[in-house]
């Protein structure tokens, strides 16, 4: 049987490998990137909730969250601020037209965690072809792979929430706005239907509004003369610092503006140390991202994988910033981004752009950002 289906395969497609050694190449592939990665998961770095008090009291979650500033059904958290007045502001930054790019390329050997992967294959040589007088002949791929902790990753609203009751009960998972558990995922239903299995039913990332705003750096790196290392936080002390060396006030800071922090941890480590560079990370603590909050940023961003100090100061608290961002304020978050060639060049306002992809239910997206001196 899988001998006919091959040969009718090549009879279809002369150039092309067979189905079937297509597929153990990228079974192949797969395993190898288990083989290069760290194999462990980031939640490894943090305590459990057994291990913990049991309730969220003397957290950043302890009090009410919801609902919004921007009303009980909103969706699209800080991206609210995205309108006329962030575009004009950011196109008021641009003085040289200089743009950079703020992403990670997408490939083989990225610090992944766990079993996580990353496999891009392109079927055949070439895929199509040739049709047409003019003979025309094309390539397509195949990508496997999933979007939390995956090169340049955007958090979207519906990422992270926050248990505040009972283990199991649903309607005590409260994520930005007060959506639950129950919100999000419904429980009946099957393939083709809109359950939670088959992506969320609230707080997708298909409503965020695509960015068009003011950004700021604040070059802690640069500050330190150093790179930082796992555990290190920035302080509010620390970003104070940062606008006074790059000739900034905290008025820089405005409504709806992407604010990004440069640690040195991914250009010195990104596929050069990724056991280390995988193992924690420095980035903001809980008091700079109450800070930031509420200032109204839109986003957070760090050349790192979750912008946050891993392992917290306060060994009771687990990724509390994406807390705080995410679920309390709807300010999302960008990870492993890049910014040294920014700094090199002093670049510390400009214009931020970046769309995510509008993937219905999805917790975040890929993304490509920009930024425009």
């Amino acid at each position: 049987m899988d001998q006919d289906f091959d040969q009718e395969a090549a009879a279809q497609q002369p150039d092309s490998p067979p189905r079937r050694d297509f597929i153990r190449g990228a079974a192949a592939a797969t395993a190898a990137v288990g083989a290069v990665t760290v194999a462990m998961h980031e939640l490894d770095l943090v305590k459990r909730a057994e291990a913990a008090d049991g309730t969220i009291d003397g957290t950043p979650m302890a009090d009410r969250w919801w609902p919004s500033r921007w009303g009980k059904d909103d969706q699209i958290g800080a991206t609210n601020w995205m309108g006329p007045k962030t575009t004009l502001d950011a196109v008021a930054q641009i003085k040289t037209g200089k743009v950079y790019s703020l992403g990670r390329v997408y490939e083989f050997g990225m610090p992944l965690f766990g079993q996580r992967a990353w496999v891009l294959r392109i079927p055949g040589n070439p895929t199509g072809g040739a049709y047409g007088k003019n003979q025309v002949i094309w390539h397509d791929e195949i990508l496997s792979t999933e979007i939390g902790q995956v090169g340049t990753q955007f958090d979207g609203l519906g990422h992270i929430g926050c248990r505040t009751g009972k283990p199991g009960d649903k309607t005590q998972e409260v994520y930005y706005n007060g959506v639950t558990g129950t919100d999000l995922h419904d429980s009946g239903g099957g393939p083709g239907s809109t359950t939670g299995a088959y992506g969320l039913l609230k707080l997708g990332v298909e409503n965020v509004r695509p960015f068009f705003c003011r950004g700021v750096l604040f070059d802690v790196a640069g500050l330190k003369g150093r790179m930082l290392d796992k555990g290190e936080e920035i302080t509010v002390a620390d970003l104070k610092a940062c606008l006074a060396r790059q000739g900034m006030t905290e008025a820089d800071i405005t409504e709806g503006c992407a604010v990004m922090w440069r640690t040195g941890w991914g250009e010195n480590l990104w596929m050069k140390d990724n056991a280390r560079f995988n193992s924690g990370e420095p980035g903001i603590g809980v008091e700079a991202a109450k800070w930031l909050a509420a200032k109204g940023v839109s986003v957070g961003a760090a050349d790192c994988w979750a912008i946050e100090v891993v392992p917290n100061p306060d060994p009771n608290l687990a990724f509390p910033v994406h807390q705080i961002f995410l679920t309390r304020n709807g300010i999302h978050i960008l990870e492993n981004i890049r910014l040294d060639h920014l700094a090199a060049d002093k670049v510390f306002k400009f214009a931020f752009v970046m769309a995510p992809l509008p993937m219905k239910g999805a917790t975040g997206s890929p993304a490509a950002p920009i930024a425009v001196a």
